[in-house]
């Protein structure tokens, strides 16, 4: 028996030594081919290309070291960041409450899920000057088209998932006289788990997009005024750090969202 569990534990950390060994090739592909692009982007600028077009790797990192000297990047990243975060947030308080009610009152959604989709239809960016005149050019009109741009991915994608959900489960528990906090603790949330996960993934971009959009049409801070001040002035390198600063701000979302998969993971029904 002692040789059986000793032969299963080597076999267990054989396969930890090889997953290991993946992810540690992964990192280093992933690294070769950033270093590869980012080389050829230097090179390119310097031979074939004029850096007035596409700037220069070499460029934009001197712009963004001068730019963390001078306190602006904190500044306007902060600013974007918190934009995003915030009508990402709203729009996850607001839009799974409204998903579990259009899965619950059917005939409800029924008569209201034309106008649903029209409202889903219709494109963010052009209520961007609406909410410039209803809330101003400060932060609270940037969270409004965050939150616009991210609600109907959180009602749509949890609706979707309570309609998937085993009904022969939800009929045993209820011939059991299960109480509803009950059935909604053990099954509706870990049921809709994957389908949350599945929103934030989606839902971090398009906060990004929608604060930045928002910025774009009329802010005094923030990435996307940063962006759009330095295209006025054909300043290329300007407009690639303000899209470096998106992008990382981008990656380290997902990268949250992968935490908060993995931690959740366990609630994922069989």
């Amino acid at each position: 028996m002692s040789a059986i569990i000793q032969s299963g534990q080597a076999g267990i950390g054989l396969a930890g030594l090889a997953g290991r060994r993946v992810r540690l090739g992964l990192i280093r592909d992933r690294i070769l081919l950033f270093a590869v692009l980012v080389g050829g982007w230097e090179v390119l600028s310097h031979t074939v290309v004029d850096p007035l077009w596409i700037s220069r790797p070499s460029l934009i990192a001197e712009r963004l070291v001068a730019l963390a000297a001078s306190g602006e990047l904190w500044r306007n990243t902060q600013r974007t960041l918190l934009e995003a975060v915030l009508g990402l947030a709203l729009a996850f308080a607001v839009g799974v409450p409204l998903g579990i009610a259009m899965a619950r009152y059917k005939y409800g959604h029924a008569v209201a899920e034309p106008f649903i989709m029209a409202l889903h239809s219709l494109p963010r960016v052009a209520l961007a000057p609406l909410f410039i005149i209803w809330f101003g050019i400060d932060l609270f009109s940037k969270v409004m088209m965050a939150f616009s741009t991210v609600l109907f991915i959180f009602m749509l994608n949890v609706h979707e998932g309570l309609k998937t959900i085993d009904r022969d489960l939800l009929d045993l528990l209820r011939t059991m006289r299960a109480p509803r906090h009950y059935v909604t603790r053990k099954v509706l949330l870990p049921w809709i788990v994957p389908w949350l996960i599945a929103s934030l993934k989606i839902g971090v971009g398009l906060a990004l997009i929608g604060a930045v959009v928002g910025e774009l049409i009329g802010s005094s801070a923030g990435l996307g005024w940063y962006i759009e001040k330095s295209a006025g002035r054909l300043d290329t390198t300007g407009v690639f750090a303000g899209l470096v600063l998106l992008m990382a701000i981008a990656v380290a979302g997902n990268l949250v969202v992968a935490r908060i998969e993995r931690r959740f993971s366990s609630w994922r029904p069989s």
